[in-house]
């Protein structure tokens, strides 16, 4: 009998309807497109807006479309992880609130907090579950509603974020296609560069921190930037060369969508060509939690079954790493 993989078996993602532009936050702000799309490479982003609107909402509308895609009933699903930074609340969990929110009542469900890497980590901690052969039925979503912790007087930081999520089912396969391998990593002198100054234990809210912006993004973006080129790339080459994967072999690169010159860096790197990067940040943004899912979403229906595929991010920490998929799938 083969080795037991957890494989993915469906994606799907959701997008708020509101878009705002860079022309509407040049508006707010000293910037302009052209600054923008020369540093950062995005062009619009998509807006959660409604009173009392969260992370959980966008999530769960793309878990609920993810279950009817896959033909899963709610109670079929063993176990759903949550990747966020930007939770409903301090808790409980929002895959907590996820789950009920689409009538998962059968499994256990719990958040990860990795920031930009976040889904990575939590794919990788789900797919054990399937290995083990304790469970048959595995989603994750990443989720974030980055506007709710975003400074729009920043221009150094408010251009990059939009919201949304994403989900994927993983199920067992036998057959060789799925989850071959992960390298996960962190390093806390990173916590320094890119962090929330308020609103934990160590700094409650208070009049003091909301008159001071505390609650905001706050991020050191050159020394971020030097860290994410580094990383991302170092691990992405160490995937190939640990699986002896040449750039004519690998399929595609799905990289965390921060900003297009991490993404050109890392494609350079590893020896690929353009054609072979998923790449969807002039639309969407940094979503943090929600960029790979949105990625293999949105490029679907080119995947082919057997394509080898290298998930790539980068995140506040620092925490970063790779996953090389074999697809299970046809798009």
């Amino acid at each position: 009998m083969s080795k037991l993989t957890a494989a993915i078996t469906g994606v799907q993602g959701y997008l708020p309807d509101y878009v705002m532009t860079n022309d509407e936050l040049s508006t707010m702000m000293d910037t302009s497109d052209e600054w923008i799309m020369t540093r950062i490479g995005i062009k619009t982003r998509y807006i959660l807006k409604g009173e009392g609107k969260g992370t959980s909402d966008m999530a769960a509308e793309a878990v609920k479309a993810l279950l009817v895609k896959t033909n899963t009933l709610p109670e079929e699903v063993d176990l759903l992880i949550c990747a966020t930074v930007t939770p409903d609340m301090q808790f409980p969990a929002t895959a907590n609130i996820i789950a009920d929110k689409v009538g998962i009542r059968n499994g256990f469900n719990f958040d990860i907090n990795a920031a930009c890497s976040g889904f990575l980590y939590a794919l990788v901690t789900g797919s054990k579950y399937i290995e083990s052969g304790q469970y048959k039925k595995v989603v994750i979503v990443g989720a974030d509603k980055m506007s709710s912790i975003v400074d729009y007087t920043d221009r150094t930081v408010a251009p990059i974020f939009g919201d949304g999520a994403g989900a994927v089912m993983l199920e067992p396969n036998q057959d060789g296609f799925g989850i071959v391998d992960s390298i996960l990593q962190s390093d806390g002198v990173g916590r320094v560069h890119l962090h929330q100054k308020a609103g934990g234990s160590v700094k409650p809210a208070s009049h003091e921190t909301v008159d001071a912006r505390e609650h905001y993004i706050y991020q050191e973006g050159q020394a971020v930037f030097k860290w994410a080129v580094s990383k991302m790339a170092d691990v992405s080459v160490e995937m190939m060369e640990k699986h002896q994967i040449t750039p004519s072999d690998l399929a595609w690169l799905v990289p965390h969508q921060a900003n297009m010159r991490i993404i050109e860096a890392t494609a350079k790197r590893m020896g690929i060509e353009k054609e072979q990067v998923m790449i969807n940040i002039e639309k969407y943004g940094n979503t943090t939690g929600g960029t790979l899912p949105l990625c293999l979403w949105d490029y679907e229906k080119q995947l082919k079954k057997g394509d080898n595929i290298i998930l790539s991010a980068f995140g506040g920490g620092f925490t970063w790493g790779a996953v090389y998929i074999k697809w299970g799938y046809n798009g």
